[in-house]
């Protein structure tokens, strides 16, 4: 995988990607992470930048170095302060399941006048297009929209395993919450190609809105799940 110093420091960005392989179970609990000289080949960087993010995940608790052994997953489970629950990724992957991301694009789109972007953040905005695999098979088509101050326009390829909102948190916005409306959707001809479905088959269709900490919307997003692969899951901790 290439990376670039024009995205800040290598190790950093090293680091940022075999999280995100973590935490979507490319490398799951309890297994080993590719050797250093693997990484080193794969990122082409040096045995010190490799190191230096390794060893930042093992001091944030993700992995472990064992003599004679490896670097070991034991971590697979992010911090976020948004939710006391585990989301829905986490849950997957929990049961044994990879998810993968691919950035389909990202450009500064004009809004239409009447559309819902347009209403949020005026004439222009980022649209971002994604699609999640899981265990290899096209599971969620998702489009993003963002003010233009939340993400800039990227085409990078480690853009398609890091996470959105960490994104969003480079730039210096602070998320604050989530709001979360499911309906029935319809595929549409795009969708339904990329989620490998016939057009017009029903999906679970999430429209989500993210606030940043002064209220403003950051992201507004729709996706469409194919819950004949897999249902959506969520995860509730018992009264007290």
């Amino acid at each position: 995988m290439s990376i670039t110093r024009k995205n800040g420091p290598l190790y950093l960005q090293i680091k940022k990607i075999l999280k995100d392989r973590i935490l979507h179970g490319i490398y799951p609990l309890g297994t080993i992470i590719p050797s250093e000289p693997q990484l080193e080949k794969e990122f082409g960087v040096s045995k010190v930048t490799v190191r230096n993010a390794v060893q930042e995940l093992c001091q944030e608790g993700y992995l472990e170095k064992r003599s004679g052994v490896g670097t070991t997953v034991i971590r697979n489970r992010s911090l976020s302060r948004l939710s006391k629950g585990k989301r829905f990724t986490e849950i997957l992957v929990d049961e044994g399941h990879r998810i993968e991301k691919k950035l389909l694009g990202s450009e500064m789109v004009t809004n239409d006048v009447q559309s819902k972007p347009f209403q949020l953040f005026g004439e222009r905005c980022l649209r971002l297009e994604r699609l999640y695999l899981l265990d290899g098979h096209p599971y969620i088509h998702y489009v993003h929209y963002l003010a233009p101050a939340a993400v800039a326009v990227t085409g990078d390829e480690d853009a398609n395993m890091q996470s959105l909102y960490d994104l969003i948190e480079e730039n210096d916005i602070s998320l604050d919450r989530f709001r979360d409306a499911f309906t029935v959707g319809t595929a549409s001809v795009e969708t339904a190609r990329l989620l490998c479905i016939p057009e017009g088959s029903p999906t679970l269709k999430r429209i989500r809105y993210s606030y940043s900490v002064d209220g403003h919307v950051v992201e507004y997003s729709i996706g469409h799940y194919n819950t004949e692969l897999q249902p959506y899951l969520v995860s509730y901790d018992a009264p007290v």
